[in-house]
């Protein structure tokens, strides 16, 4: 059913979700005809099933509920088909679970967002489509703090982004308790993952611990605040990166890429990039190496590739993720996949 009585919270939660999936630049993903909801069980996927149930049925548009079962927990399956089977209750259209083989670099919780994010992706097919996610005011303020103390730079700060195709974030400017307290409207309980409260997990320990501390301490408010600075910052970052596409423009050069060579990627004039101020450089760096299949690049990596630019002295190319180097010759940068003796020397590999 699509028609669940819901109080104060439920109507804001409900109103998120329309104005987002309304609004004039999610124009192409209602043309998909369905919306993919992440359900874990939890109060912020159940409250943003119900909103997205009863927004899709007013917008003509089927929702289909993805249970992802990490299969980390003793009984998961079983969580999983009630996370289904109530979200189906909350008038969601269909429900699938899908079970993941949590594995892989980075620890428990990076490996479990990997699997999670591929199939989630996997099970929405359709052409524009999107997949709702509930992440809310709690989870951005939560973000920012990590890439605060992590020193991740800028991007990493400006947290989470409402609309990031695949994936739309309609609660970030509504606070946990909101979630809570619709389901509590709805009268429906929760799932508590006990992950929650697991202190071996850095964002449990945000959780209960720093941020109730933060909040003695700067008297309440620090969650909005947080999420408020990735807000302005990330209007900054939108202005930055037009600039940087007008000098990765101006910078390539078509045709300079040799795919017999190894090359993944045209190549970028070297004399054009040393003109500009390193942030745009940098960001214009980051855009190249991203399109050729870099991935998972540090403030190192960036740094030696700019180094290649601002402060070159005929050093050799420089090794990125995804086994690729990035090298200068002739004033030229170029992107290849690295072959063992394919360049004069060995590439670096940053700090």
């Amino acid at each position: 059913m699509t028609g669940n009585t819901v109080g104060p919270a439920g109507l804001r939660v409900r109103s998120a979700v329309r104005d987002l999936l309304g609004a004039p630049e999610c124009a192409a993903h209602r043309r998909a005809g369905v919306v993919g909801v992440a359900i874990s069980g939890g109060a912020d996927s159940l409250a943003l099933a119900d909103a997205a149930a009863y927004s899709c049925a007013r917008l003509g548009i089927a929702t289909r509920g993805l249970v992802v079962d990490h299969r980390m927990q003793d009984g998961s399956a079983d969580t999983a088909a009630w996370a289904a089977d109530t979200a189906r209750s909350l008038g969601v259209t269909e429900t699938r679970v899908l079970p993941v083989d949590v594995h892989g670099a980075g620890g428990p919780e990076a490996a479990a967002r990997r699997a999670r994010y591929t199939a989630l992706r996997a099970a929405m097919p359709e052409e524009d489509a999107l997949v709702l996610l509930g992440h809310t005011r709690d989870d951005q303020a939560e973000t920012v703090l990590l890439g605060l103390g992590r020193g991740s730079g800028p991007r990493s700060i400006a947290g989470m982004r409402p609309l990031d195709p695949p994936w739309a974030r309609p609660l970030l400017d509504l606070p946990r308790s909101d979630t809570q307290q619709a389901c509590a409207e709805l009268g429906v309980r929760p799932w508590q993952d006990p992950h929650n409260a697991d202190p071996r997990f850095t964002r449990s320990r945000l959780r209960t611990e720093v941020f109730p501390l933060l909040e003695d301490v700067l008297q309440d408010g620090v969650s909005a605040a947080l999420a408020r600075t990735a807000a302005q910052l990330r209007e900054d970052l939108v202005v930055l990166d037009e600039l940087a596409g007008e000098l990765y423009a101006e910078a390539r050069l078509p045709g300079h890429g040799d795919p017999g060579a190894g090359d993944v990627a045209d190549g970028l004039d070297a004399e054009t990039l040393g003109t500009a101020r390193a942030a745009l450089r940098r960001r214009a760096l980051r855009h190249w190496l991203h399109a050729a299949g870099a991935r998972d690049l540090s403030d190192g990596h960036l740094r030696s590739v700019d180094a290649l630019v601002s402060a070159w002295r005929g050093q050799g190319g420089v090794w990125l993720p995804g086994n690729l180097v990035a090298s200068r010759a002739h004033g030229t940068l170029r992107v290849q996949h690295f072959v063992s003796g394919s360049v004069t020397d060995r590439p670096q590999e940053p700090d």
